[in-house]
Parts: structure tokens; sequence; C-alpha cells
């Protein structure tokens, strides 16, 4: 049984910073693309940041660039996502998410992954 979970959400002032980590357990994930994705209230559930397991490729969605850095470990089965310069705006539920096809591009549509986590929340306050 596939099981993801999110740690290391919080309160943090803007211009912060947090880490949060995705442990995967059950499978194993080197050869798929993960993702983070947040939700704010009454917003969809919007792409943030995917790394390619097996070789360390990342794409990140513009609203992030140059303040998030995704990256993993394998042989933890883990990938994280180092937020710097929090904004208010990036007040969410974060959650991580793999895509099961094997070796495939990271993709920024929900539907392109299989495996969720539960979230941890992310508030930044101004």
């Amino acid at each position: 049984q596939v099981q993801l979970v999110e740690s290391g959400g919080g309160l943090v002032q803007a211009g912060g910073s947090l880490r949060l980590s995705c442990a995967a357990s059950g499978r194993t994930f080197s050869r798929n693309a993960m993702g983070w994705f947040r939700q704010a209230p009454q917003k969809e559930r919007e792409f943030v940041a995917g790394i390619n397991m097996w070789n360390g490729g990342t794409y990140y969605a513009d609203s992030v660039k140059g303040r998030f850095t995704i990256s993993r470990d394998n042989a933890k089965n883990t990938v994280y996502l180092q937020m710097n310069d929090l904004e208010p705006e990036d007040t969410a539920v974060y959650y991580c998410a793999v895509d099961s096809a094997v070796f495939s591009s990271v993709s920024v549509r929900t539907a392109a992954y299989e495996y969720w986590g539960q979230g941890t929340q992310v508030t930044v306050s101004s």
C-alpha cells in the first residue's frame, strides 16, 4: 500500500523559510516523477514544483521560481521543498504526489498523479 506523508508545514512571517518533506512508502519511486501542489481556500489545486526522481530534473511554476527548490533523496524515497522568501500568497495546504507512470516528464496536471499525501498547512503572515 502506497503512502505519502508530508511534514514541515507551519506558520511563518513573510520573508521567512520552511522546508517541506514528503516520505513515500510501499513502493520505490526512483523511476517516477514527483510533484508538489498547493490549494488555497476557494481556489483550485495548483502545481508548484516537480522532479524526475531518476535524473533530478526539476520544473517550477512561475510564481515560485527563484524562491522554492525541490530536491530528492532516492535512498530515503523522499522529496523535499525548500521554500524561501515566503509571501502571504503562498498560504495554502501543500500536497505531494507521485506519477505512477515510469520515466514520464513532470506534469503540471493533477490528473497525471495517482498517489497523494494528506497535505500540510503552510500559513504566511504579513
